[in-house]
């Protein structure tokens, strides 16, 4: 760990070597480290540690990047160099303003020490845990184990210095029970946080239960499908349409001020929330705000870095994703209202249905319809009057995330945070399956 005050007094030599009109320079450093196994035995080892630092150079309305790994003096002033070069050479971008001025950043609790400091042997004994569970519910287990930290700081010459240390740790396992396979993850800043073993046990009873999968004919079916599936339909739409830049080049399916979903469906992002992964600024340094952007259905607002804010008149939400700048802001810590069901409550009124643990090789099909499509996984079973009867095999779902939102029954009061999405799980009517494979 370099600390606040090096990581800013590097970034600070780095703006000195600066002749553009205006710099942004960013560095990360960080270690990384994950134990995988399979088959249940551990077969890989790894850590990683590395930085980066990058330089945004703004000539009158031309921008250049550039980015290095190495901190010697030498390599500061030859990475800002090469991104004034750039702009010098790059095409002018009549919509650009600034770089943001800086605001008061809300201290944010996100390093722990313990899990910065979780060792090889921790994650071993972990795994072995893990990989226990497995076999006594007659499982095969695959995954990996992961803890690191990261430093990061950003500094403009219009005054923005930010820095922030924080950890992760996750956890993911398939299990296999010959046909039958279960998954589960875990994800939190802390290790003291996330649940192994109750990962291994959700993922090696599902792998159980899913064994001598039978086929069923494509078609609509109601659906149960669970936070794994749903967190991915909700990140889905903080890709395609929920930042400002989609919004602006006309490729977001936000109709401000109308019911775009049903009224049981409210959406938003906080960055600061605990129950998510927090982050108390941007990749500009601009303090993160929570962005209600789907309430009770109707599409209210999306997130903007400072360049789709100036663009506007607005000012930023704290949503920049970083680098060149090509993906425009994006929600990043997203959570789905809950509701007052339980999974079983959903199960209990599905007269026939298909329970979807997750989904796999998810694709885009039409942006502006949020039409995707992709596979079950690790976990399909046929609902008959109110009970799971038998596993499925995976089935390929064509759907419109934004459709299937409109017509939710129910929705769990339990939620898992699922990367950058806390979601629950929903009951949902006419789920388009279009195929059905092999196993």
């Amino acid at each position: 760990m370099l600390g606040r005050e090096r990581m800013l007094e590097i970034a600070g030599k780095a703006l000195d070597y600066s002749t553009a009109d205006q710099t942004q320079v960013t560095l990360t450093i960080g270690e990384s480290s994950l134990t995988r196994f399979a088959n249940s035995m551990i077969h890989q080892n790894v850590s990683e540690r590395n930085a980066e630092f990058a330089v945004r150079a703004v000539v009158g309305n031309k921008i250049g990047y550039a980015v290095t790994n190495k901190l010697d003096d030498q390599s500061l002033k030859s990475v800002v160099q090469k991104a004034i070069d750039f702009a010098r050479h790059s095409a002018e971008n009549p919509d650009f303003v600034s770089l943001p001025a800086p605001k008061p950043i809300k201290e944010v609790n996100t390093y722990d020490a313990c899990t910065a400091g979780y060792s090889p042997e921790d994650r071993a004994s972990m795994v072995g845990r893990i990989i226990e569970e497995g076999r006594k519910r007659g499982a095969v287990a695959a995954g990996q184990l992961s803890t690191g930290y990261r430093e990061y700081a950003v500094m403009n010459s219009l005054g923005v210095a930010a820095y922030n240390s924080r950890t992760q740790a996750d956890v993911t396992t398939v299990m296999n029970a010959g046909s039958g396979y279960g998954y589960a993850d875990d994800t939190a800043l802390r290790m003291s946080d996330i649940d192994p073993l109750r990962a291994a046990i959700e993922a090696a009873e599902t792998a159980v239960k899913g064994r001598d999968p039978e086929p069923i004919e494509p078609g609509e079916y109601d659906v149960v499908l669970m936070p794994y599936a749903v967190g991915e339909l909700v990140e889905f739409l903080g890709y395609l349409g929920l930042g400002a830049l989609a919004v602006q080049e006309g490729r977001s399916f936000m109709k401000f001020g109308e019911r775009i979903t049903g009224e049981n469906i409210t959406i938003w992002d906080d960055a600061l929330d605990p129950r998510g992964l927090p982050r108390p600024f941007d990749a500009e340094g601009v303090p993160a705000q929570r962005v209600d952007m789907i309430v009770n259905g109707v599409a209210t607002a999306v997130v903007y870095d400072s360049y789709t804010a100036m663009k506007e008149g607005k000012e930023s939400t704290g949503h920049a994703t970083g680098g060149t700048g090509t993906y425009g802001p994006m929600p990043m810590n997203m959570f789905m209202q809950p509701g007052d069901a339980s999974i079983d409550d959903m199960i209990d009124m599905t007269k026939k249905g298909i329970l979807v643990t997750r989904f796999h090789y998810t694709n885009v099909i039409h942006p502006v319809l949020t039409v995707i499509t992709g596979m079950t996984r690790d976990g399909t079973f046929l609902i008959e009057n109110g009970k799971v009867t038998k596993p499925l095999r995976n089935l390929r779902f064509t759907d419109s995330v934004l459709e299937r939102l409109s017509h939710v029954e129910m929705i769990s009061r339990e939620t898992r945070r699922l990367g950058m999405v806390v979601a629950p799980a929903i009951k949902a009517r006419s789920f388009r399956f279009t195929g059905v494979t092999e196993f």
